[in-house]
């Protein structure tokens, strides 16, 4: 029988159900949901009961292509809320026997035993790299001889209220949430390599509402943001600039649209409707092009100052790699290339089969990972409670393959 992994994608657009399995070449797509977004802005809950009525939709449209009853899933979350933090942990090791993974569990414990406020939980205990009797940059300790074991890990922690708000919406639509995933890690495992996280690598996921980074350096995280602008913020400029509704906006943008106004023919030309009862106007797509550089020109600004504030900007030899919808627009990677001054790439999911048609999009690299990193953490059996994340982490470097193994550092390849 086949082990079918659930997903589901909650975005300020988009909400997005996937049922697939994942196997070794590939991942089987064997049903998808995709409905607009209500009830939700830059990754924050503004309306549950439209939330849910979303999340539903969608649920019902991947339980009709599929055929498999949908109960469980593995959730994404993002939103400025979203919070990091590195810190370290210690343990000493008994007799002569080794390090073993009891011993991980319990430097991992130590460094998770920081002060949080009471409105802040948990999502992620991440191991970066492992110290033992002051050797440092050890990435396999399991089995090494030593007294002393330090662990440094990457902590995620979220706004608790947002959590439970957004828990909320989607047990109202009859499902149990095994998880929530940060967004970052889902489409990191959906489209980076594994030469670019060893090299450093800034993964830049681009939604509607939010810009969603992680950097990658040594195979594994070692810090993430989540900036409150995205695509929406291009959208909103154009509602401004040609006095149209939001939706006439969007589908501008993305017919019409480029980052580059040096890229667009000068006397091309499109016809809006604006607002009132007044004649369709006629806009060049030169000065659309102005409005949107702008917009992306910000947004990667603002990727740069987190680069830097993370310390680590000297250390991404392997460049940005952009995904999330709003990565399509045309001339966006020039415009971030001059911004971020470093290489740039778009990716999208590789390796999908079935009824991946409608999948095989940058604005899907979030839905598909969460399916990667949701069949490594069933595996371990399903992880209900963050209280035991630490051992969780430990254990799923030793046992698993695939990208929770790439994140921990190599203890059993």
């Amino acid at each position: 029988m086949r082990e079918l992994v659930v997903g589901i994608d909650i975005g300020t657009t988009k909400v997005c159900t996937i049922v697939g399995e994942v196997r070794p070449d590939d991942i089987f797509i064997v049903g998808a949901g995709i409905e607009p977004s209500r009830g939700m802005r830059k990754g924050i809950v503004t309306d549950i009961s439209q939330l849910t009525a979303s999340i539903s939709a969608s649920v019902h449209k991947a339980e009709r292509s599929s055929g498999f009853d949908i109960s469980r899933a593995f959730v994404s979350v993002a939103g400025h809320h979203i919070a990091s933090i590195n810190s370290r942990g210690v343990t000493g090791i008994a007799g002569q026997r080794g390090v073993q993974i009891d011993d991980l569990d319990k430097a991992i414990d130590a460094a998770r035993a920081i002060a949080i406020p009471h409105n802040r939980e948990v999502l992620h205990v991440i191991p970066r790299t492992y110290s033992l009797d002051g050797q440092d940059r050890v990435r396999s300790p399991i089995g090494m001889h030593g007294f002393r074991l330090e662990v440094e890990v990457h902590i995620i922690t979220a706004s608790s209220t947002s959590i439970a708000n957004l828990e909320q919406a989607v047990e109202g639509a009859g499902v149990y949430v095994d998880r929530f995933i940060l967004n970052p890690l889902a489409s990191g495992d959906a489209v980076l390599t594994d030469q670019e996280r060893e090299m450093g690598v800034v993964l830049v996921d681009i939604g509607g509402g939010t810009t969603d980074m992680a950097i990658f350096i040594e195979g594994t995280v070692w810090h993430s943001a989540v900036i409150p602008i995205g695509g929406d913020l291009v959208t909103n400029d154009i509602t401004h600039w040609m006095r149209i509704p939001f939706e006439d906006a969007e589908a501008v943008k993305i017919q019409h649209g480029h980052a580059l106004p040096r890229a667009v023919d000068p006397l091309e030309t499109l016809i809006v409707q604006p607002f009132g009862e007044g004649m369709p106007m006629e806009a060049r797509r030169a000065d659309l092009a102005y409005v949107i550089e702008a917009r992306v020109e910000e947004i990667f600004e603002r990727v740069g100052k987190e680069i830097k504030r993370s310390g680590y900007d000297g250390l991404l030899r392997a460049g940005a790699v952009l995904t999330g919808g709003c990565s399509l627009l045309p001339g966006i990677r020039e415009v971030a290339q001059q911004t971020l001054a470093m290489p740039v790439r778009i990716a999208r999911p590789e390796r999908l089969t079935g009824m991946a048609d409608a999948l095989r999009s940058p604005a899907y690299s979030t839905s598909v990972g969460l399916l990667r990193l949701g069949l490594q953490m069933d595996t371990m059996h399903p992880i209900q409670s963050e209280s035991n994340g630490a051992s969780v982490a430990a254990k799923l470097g030793h046992l698993l393959s695939g990208f929770l193994r790439r994140l921990l550092p190599e203890d059993d390849r």
